[in-house]
C-alpha cells in the first residue's frame, strides 16, 4: 500500500501538497488507458488563426486553433495519468471561452464525463472556510492575531498559535491525515462519521513541529481548527454559517458543505487507491466528514469558475483584509507561496483540491483576468504528481506560457508500515 500519510511535507520546500492529505501519493494503476472522445461545447470570441499573446493582458483568444491545441494537449495527460474523466473550464474577458468534458464519469457503465456534474472538491473547502473566518475579521468579531486558545480549549501551543498562523500553514501542528490510525480507521470504514474533536484527537497526540510562524507546513488540522472559530464567533454551525455568509452572497448554486455522504445527482465517480487493500475503487460515496472544514465541500464547473475570481479578488472582502490574505510566504520553489487559505503559483492565485477519488484546481490570473478550473474524478497520482498539477501545467503552458502553473513532482511515499 501506498500512502503519503507517514511523512509530513513543508510548503516552503515545495507546495506540491495541497489536497486534503499531506502530500501526493506515488505512481498508482492506470484506471484508463484510452480516454474517450471529448463531450464538448465551446465559444469563441473569434475564427482567426491564433494571434500572439497580448502585451496588455498576456493571454491568447481562445480560437479553435487554440482549442485544438488544449484538446491534445489534456487527452495527453489523461493518457499518461490514467485519468478516467475531466472536465475544464478556460476564460479571459473578449478572449473567448474553452469549456471542455473529456472520458468518462463512470467506468462501470461508460457514462460520458460533462460540465454540469456535481464533484467533490477536497481541500478548496478551505477556501470558504478561510473566507468565513476573514468575514469575521471584516465584522470585528475575531481577531487574526487572536491566539486559538481563545477559541478551543487544548490545542498544544494554543496561547501562542494565532487564527493568522492557523490561515496561514504556519502553525506547526501536526496534520491529523498523517496519522497512521486515522489512516486505518478511514480505510478500514469510508462510511465512518468522524467529529472535528476526533480529527484533533489524531493530531494533538503528536508533538508540535516547529514554533508558531517558523515555518510554513500544510496541515488539514489548521483548517479544522478555523471551522470551530467560526462556529463560535458566527453562532451557528459551520455549514450554514458558509451557505448563509459564503456560497449565497457569491452567487453559487450549485456549491454545498454536505454533513453526511449524501452527493446531488448528476455527479460523476470518483476513483482512488488511497484504500485498505491498496487497489483503485469506487470512493464516490465515502463520507466527506473526515475532510470538514478543510474539504468536505461539492461543487461544479459552473460555480468553481464564478468562485475562482470571487476568492482571488475579494468580493466578499473588505480591500484590507483581502490584501492581507495575499500575503503570502515564499515557498522557495516554482511557486509563490501560500497566504490565507490561498495560494500564489506564478501569478495564479487559487487552490487545488485533492480526496479520495477527486482532484479539482480553481485558479485566477489578476492581470489577464483569466480563470481556469479543472474537475476530475481520481486523485492517483503518477510519478509523484498529482493530475491536477499534469492538467494545470499543461494548460497554463499553452495559454500563459510566461505564467505556468507547476508543482514539483514528489517521490512516492512509504506506507506507515514501511517507516
Amino acid at each position: 500500500m501506498r500512502y503519503s500519510f507517514s511523512r509530513r511535507r513543508r510548503v516552503r520546500a515545495g507546495i506540491a501538497a495541497l489536497g486534503i492529505f499531506a502530500a501526493p501519493l506515488g505512481a498508482g494503476t492506470a484506471v484508463a488507458t484510452e480516454p474517450p472522445g471529448p463531450a464538448l461545447f465551446a465559444t469563441s470570441s473569434a475564427s482567426a488563426p491564433t494571434p500572439a499573446p497580448s502585451a496588455e493582458t498576456d493571454f491568447p483568444e481562445l480560437t479553435p486553433a487554440v482549442a485544438a491545441e488544449l484538446d491534445r494537449a489534456i487527452q495527453d495527460v489523461m493518457k499518461e495519468a490514467g485519468v478516467p474523466g475531466v472536465t475544464v473550464g478556460l476564460s479571459a474577458p473578449g478572449k473567448g471561452q474553452y469549456l471542455r468534458s473529456f472520458g468518462e464519469a463512470d467506468t462501470a457503465i461508460g457514462a460520458p464525463m460533462s460540465p454540469g456534474l456535481y464533484m467533490r472538491i477536497g481541500s478548496e473547502t478551505k477556501t470558504f472556510t478561510v473566507t468565513a473566518l476573514l468575514e469575521l475579521v471584516d465584522e470585528g468579531k475575531v481577531g487574526l492575531d487572536d491566539p486559538i486558545s481563545d477559541y478551543v480549549a487544548g490545542v498544544p501551543n494554543g496561547d501562542k498559535i494565532t487564527l493568522r498562523h492557523l490561515a496561514g500553514m504556519r502553525s506547526g501542528l501536526f496534520n491529523y491525515t498523517g496519522d497512521e490510525d486515522f489512516s486505518k480507521a478511514l480505510t478500514s470504514d469510508p462510511d465512518r462519521f468522524f467529529t472535528p474533536q476526533q480529527l484533533l484527537d489524531y493530531s494533538f497526540k503528536h508533538p508540535v513541529a516547529f514554533q508558531p510562524g517558523a515555518e510554513v507546513q500544510y496541515s488539514n488540522t489548521n483548517t479544522v481548527l478555523l471551522g470551530l472559530v467560526v462556529e463560535k464567533a458566527g453562532g451557528m454551525p459551520l455549514h450554514e454559517y458558509i451557505q448563509k455568509n459564503v456560497v449565497e452572497p457569491a452567487g453559487l448554486r450549485h456549491t454545498s458543505f454536505p454533513t453526511d455522504a449524501a452527493f446531488p445527482r448528476p455527479h460523476a465517480h470518483g476513483y482512488t487507491e488511497q484504500t485498505a487493500s491498496g487497489e483503485i475503487e469506487d470512493a464516490t460515496d465515502w463520507n466527506p466528514s473526515w475532510g470538514w472544514a478543510a474539504g468536505a465541500m461539492i461543487s461544479n464547473l459552473q460555480d468553481m469558475r464564478s468562485w475562482a475570481k470571487t476568492v482571488a479578488t475579494g468580493t466578499l472582502l473588505t480591500p484590507e483584509t483581502q490584501a492581507e490574505r495575499l500575503k503570502v510566504d515564499p515557498a522557495g520553489t516554482t511557486g509563490d507561496g501560500y497566504g490565507l487559505g490561498i495560494f500564489n503559483v506564478q501569478g495564479w492565485i487559487g487552490h487545488n483540491g485533492s480526496l479520495p477519488g477527486y482532484q479539482s484546481l480553481t485558479i485566477y490570473l489578476p492581470e489577464a483576468e483569466a480563470t481556469l478550473v479543472v474537475l476530475m474524478n481520481t486523485d492517483v497520482a503518477k510519478d509523484g504528481v498529482a493530475p491536477s498539477t499534469r492538467f494545470g501545467k499543461a494548460i497554463t503552458g499553452i495559454v500563459t506560457p510566461d505564467h505556468v502553473y507547476d508543482f514539483p513532482a514528489e517521490p512516492a511515499q512509504p506506507s506507515p508500515d514501511d517507516s
